[in-house]
């Protein structure tokens, strides 16, 4: 099996019930380990659990890759789903200086997941332990949705290429979908408000009124692509809490939702 067979990648260990403990450490569940954002909870080696950083997480994505950040640095590498086991091979990282508690929390993180592991899910957390018996405790947190959701334009984007907005223009522009076929926010200077249908992976920009203020050419700037973007028909996609919303002419914006709790 390979984590290219999406419809199988569910790790499976022994137990009596879907979601049942039988009290040999052993989990038995149908909840998938692939495409799931996995918050990095604790790291434990040899006896020693080591509360993790805010950021460090690992995303293990349908071609066989496992991405994430470390406690400081991001990093990559190959990984091979398999039944009740994740082999992890070596990772490649940024190389970024980072404060000595944090250098210690990714230097026992990134020796923790490598190799050969054994999966335990539960609804909503994994362990992977080592043939040593480290550990590495996961909490999942789901995707942001795109309704009801403040996306917080971060920058605008024409086919491959993505810009980071102007200085003047950042953090400006917001924008949130509502429950009622609408978009409302600002996209840089004035606030607006229109229709917006969504349906599967598309979204249908009608009608868009909004106020008539002039502010500074780096906002002006943004809020004028922006608006041209919000105009008939677009596509979009969500990343964990990244929205990137695209028109049929390939012109863009990338968009993150505000972190859970704030």
């Amino acid at each position: 099996m390979t984590v290219s067979v999406l419809a199988l990648l569910t790790l499976t260990a022994c137990g009596t019930e879907p979601g049942s403990d039988d009290g040999s450490g052993t989990v038995r569940t149908d909840q998938p380990v692939i495409g799931v954002h996995w918050n990095v909870d604790a790291v434990t080696v040899g006896g020693k659990r080591t509360v993790a950083p805010d950021g460090a997480h690992v995303t293990i994505t349908p071609d066989g890759r496992a991405t994430g950040n470390f406690g400081c640095n991001h990093f990559t590498a190959p990984v091979r789903v398999d039944g009740g086991t994740v082999t992890v091979k070596p990772a490649t990282t940024t190389e970024m200086g980072c404060e000595k508690n944090l250098q210690q929390f990714e230097r026992a993180l990134s020796s923790t997941f490598s190799g050969r592991l054994t999966a335990a899910v539960t609804e909503k957390g994994l362990t992977l332990t080592t043939a040593k018996g480290d550990t590495i405790a996961f909490t999942s947190e789901p995707s942001a949705p795109l309704i009801g959701t403040t996306w917080t334009v971060t920058a605008l984007v024409s086919g491959s290429v993505a810009s980071s907005l102007p200085a003047g223009a950042e953090k400006k522009a917001r924008l949130t979908f509502g429950k009622d076929d609408s978009v409302a926010g600002s996209p840089g200077c004035n606030q607006i408000r229109g229709a917006a249908t969504v349906s599967g992976a598309g979204i249908t920009f009608g009608r868009i009124n909004g106020t008539k203020t002039m502010c500074p050419d780096p906002q002006m700037k943004v809020e004028r692509a922006l608006l041209a973007i919000l105009d008939g028909r677009a596509t979009y996609r969500i990343d964990h809490r990244t929205l990137t919303l695209t028109a049929a002419n390939g012109e863009g914006f990338s968009a993150t939702a505000p972190a859970p709790g704030t």
